[in-house]
C-alpha cells in the first residue's frame, strides 16, 4: 500500500459503498455498476488488504474487525479527495444518493412528511434510510460514518460532531377536557395528584426535563403508563384522568384533536431540537443541501 501508483483508488470508493450498504447488489446500484464488477472489486480489495473485509451473513454482509477499523479513516480520506477535486457540486434534481438519518418518532412526525414531499419534487433520486437508537448509539453512528445526520436532543457532543439548532421547544400538558371542570386551570396540586403517561424509548429523553423540574420543587409524579412511542399516547388520554406532559409540537394538528392543552403549572426548561453531523461532512454539498431542506420543514409559517 506504500506505492499509490500501484493502487486503483476507485477500489476505495467501492469499499466505502460496500461498508455502507453491506449488500452487494445495493452497493452496485449505488455505484451504477454491475454486481459482478463489484464482486470482482471486492476480491481485489481482499487481496490488496489481506483481509476478507466482508463476510456473508443473514440479509447481507457483516464487516470484519479490519473493515470496521477502516470505515472512518476511509470516509474522511475520500471526503478530502472529493473536496480537492471540486466535489462540492450537488445537483438535487439529478442526484442519485441514499442518506442515512437517525431520529425518534417525534422527530419523524415533525420533519418527514414535509421533507419527503420536497424530495419527491426537487430530488426524486434521493432515498432516505431512517433509524433510531439510544442517544449514545446515534452519536456513535454519526462518528463512525454509519449515519449522515441525526436529529434529536443532544446536551453534550464529542468534539468531532457539529450541531445546528432547528428550533427551541417548550412543553404542554395534554388531557381529556372532561376530566377538569369547565374553565378550571391546571394547578400543581391537581397535576401531582393525577396519574401520568410517559413516552420513553431507550432513555428518558424529554421526560428527564419534566422530572428534573419537579425534583427542584421536591416533588415527583406517578407514572401510570409507560410507552415506547408516540403513536397512541394522545389517544389513551380520552376518557381517563391521565396527563401527558410533552413537547408542544408532539400534540399539534390531528394528534391534539379533542384534547385540552394547558401550560405546565411549574417551570420546565425548554430544549433545543438539533441536527448533528461529523465535521468530515463539511465539504459534502449533498449533506449541506439536505440540512437546508430539513431546516425548511420546521420554519414557522
Amino acid at each position: 500500500m506504500n506505492n499509490l501508483r500501484a493502487v486503483d483508488l476507485n477500489l476505495l470508493v467501492i469499499l466505502e459503498a460496500l461498508l455502507s450498504e453491506r449488500h452487494l447488489s445495493r452497493a452496485a446500484e449505488r455505484l451504477h455498476m454491475s454486481q459482478p464488477a463489484v464482486s470482482h472489486a471486492l476480491a481485489r480489495l481482499r487481496h490488496l488488504l489481506g483481509d476478507p473485509l466482508l463476510l456473508r451473513g443473514k440479509g447481507g454482509f457483516q464487516p470484519t474487525a479490519r473493515a470496521l477499523a477502516l470505515a472512518r479513516p476511509l470516509a474522511e480520506a475520500l471526503q478530502s479527495v472529493r473536496c480537492v477535486l471540486g466535489g462540492a457540486v450537488f445537483e438535487a434534481a439529478t442526484a442519485q444518493r441514499v442518506f442515512r438519518l437517525a431520529m425518534s418518532d417525534y422527530g419523524a412526525a415533525l420533519v418527514l412528511p414535509a421533507l419527503l414531499r420536497r424530495l419527491r419534487v426537487e430530488a426524486p433520486g434521493i432515498d432516505l434510510a431512517i433509524s433510531y437508537a439510544s442517544r449514545p448509539a446515534v452519536m456513535a453512528g454519526v462518528q463512525d460514518g454509519e449515519l449522515d445526520l441525526a436529529l434529536g436532543v443532544f446536551p453534550q457532543l464529542p468534539e468531532q460532531l457539529h450541531r445546528e439548532t432547528l428550533f427551541e421547544e417548550t412543553f404542554v400538558c395534554a388531557l381529556d377536557p372532561a376530566s377538569l371542570a369547565p374553565r378550571a386551570s391546571l394547578r400543581l396540586d391537581t397535576y401531582l395528584a393525577r396519574p401520568h403517561v410517559l413516552v420513553a424509548s431507550n432513555e428518558a429523553g424529554m421526560a428527564a426535563e419534566v422530572d428534573a423540574a419537579l425534583a427542584q420543587l421536591g416533588q415527583a409524579r406517578r407514572i401510570a403508563v409507560r410507552l415506547p412511542h408516540w403513536t397512541v399516547a394522545s389517544e389513551i388520554l380520552m376518557g381517563t384522568d391521565l396527563i401527558l406532559t410533552v413537547a408542544r409540537r408532539a400534540v399539534q394538528g390531528n394528534l391534539a384533536q379533542g384534547l385540552a392543552l394547558y401550560s405546565p403549572p411549574f417551570a420546565i426548561a425548554p430544549f433545543r431540537f438539533e441536527t448533528i453531523r461529523h465535521r468530515r461532512t463539511d465539504g459534502d454539498a449533498g449533506i449541506a443541501w439536505l440540512r437546508a431542506a430539513i431546516a425548511k420543514t420546521v420554519e414557522p409559517g
